[in-house]
């Protein structure tokens, strides 16, 4: 089974590259995050697309803003539309979270809160919802995906420069905590420990992609046993590249089989990435 998790940042401007992308990987399980539709309008643009396809579907939109959705062909049963005990930010319970279960295994999609400024009361609201959430994952069941853009990069080797980020969200211990706390193996870096470069976000600006100047803040938690099961774990860069692209890649894991072999963990690597040289400082510190 090929699980996938993909923050489309607008799946309205994403849907010439999200069908083809589907057509390509063939994955039986899809998490999207960001789609920033309403559930109509999600329901006008991909319902019959995604039927043809053999997916059933499950969305949760909020408009322009959020929204996540789940796309299954081994079974969609039990969906929930955000979860127990989910802390609501300015009195809205946003759009940020959809589960179900998909052949036995219960898929949590995420998208979890940026968390804006340390000092903001959004920090705050994050660190509670990551908390809420790791309570719910804890009751069970035993077999179970955690995944999604989870704004949290666990480890400075998940950061093109840690230095860069110093005083910066995304990064903090409060943060990589709440990462740690759900107890689940991070199935990407499981499978390549020593990779430096394993990066599945780069920003649009100051030519952060081609650079090759990235986060890994897009994850796959799993149980131990559904870890087991991981025959290949990768991020499908190749969908970051050309035109119209999102600011974040796929990240793809399949279980008990591989149809492209043990491939990874970046498809394609960058062919020039910066390595060395004078510090480069974030886009978003310039703002």
């Amino acid at each position: 089974m090929r699980i996938a998790t993909w923050n489309v940042n607008s799946a309205k401007q994403r849907l010439p590259r999200l069908l083809p992308w589907l057509d390509q990987r063939n994955p039986d399980v899809v998490c999207l995050q960001e789609t920033k539709l309403s559930d109509p309008a999600f329901d006008e643009l991909f319902a019959e697309p995604l039927a043809e396809r053999g997916y059933r579907v499950a969305h949760h939109g909020q408009g322009q803003f959020n929204g996540v959705a789940l796309l299954s062909r081994v079974g969609l049963d039990d969906v929930e539309l955000g979860f127990a005990g989910q802390p609501d930010y300015d009195g809205v319970v946003e759009a940020r979270a959809i589960s179900a279960t998909c052949a036995g295994i219960r898929i949590h999609g995420l998208y979890v809160p940026n968390g804006r400024e340390v000092d903001h009361a959004h920090y705050q609201y994050k660190l509670a919802w990551l908390d809420a959430l790791a309570a719910v994952v804890a009751a069970g069941p035993d077999d179970v995906v955690v995944c999604g853009d989870m704004n949290v990069a666990p480890a400075d080797q998940d950061l093109f420069d840690p230095a860069a980020y110093v005083g910066h969200t995304h990064v903090t211990p409060a943060e990589r905590e709440r990462i740690a706390n759900f107890g689940l193996v991070d199935v990407v870096r499981e499978r390549w420990p020593d990779h430096d470069r394993l990066f599945s976000y780069w920003d649009y600006r100051a030519g952060m992609f081609h650079q090759d100047l990235g986060m890994r803040i897009d994850l796959v938690l799993a149980s131990a046993p559904v870890a087991a099961r991981a025959r290949a774990a990768w991020v499908d860069r190749a969908a970051r590249k050309g035109k119209l692209p999102s600011d974040h890649a796929p990240v793809i894991i399949d279980l008990d089989t591989a149809p492209d072999g043990d491939i990874g963990p970046v498809v394609p690597p960058p062919s020039n990435p910066k390595r060395s040289g004078k510090p480069v400082a974030l886009p978003q510190a310039k703002d």
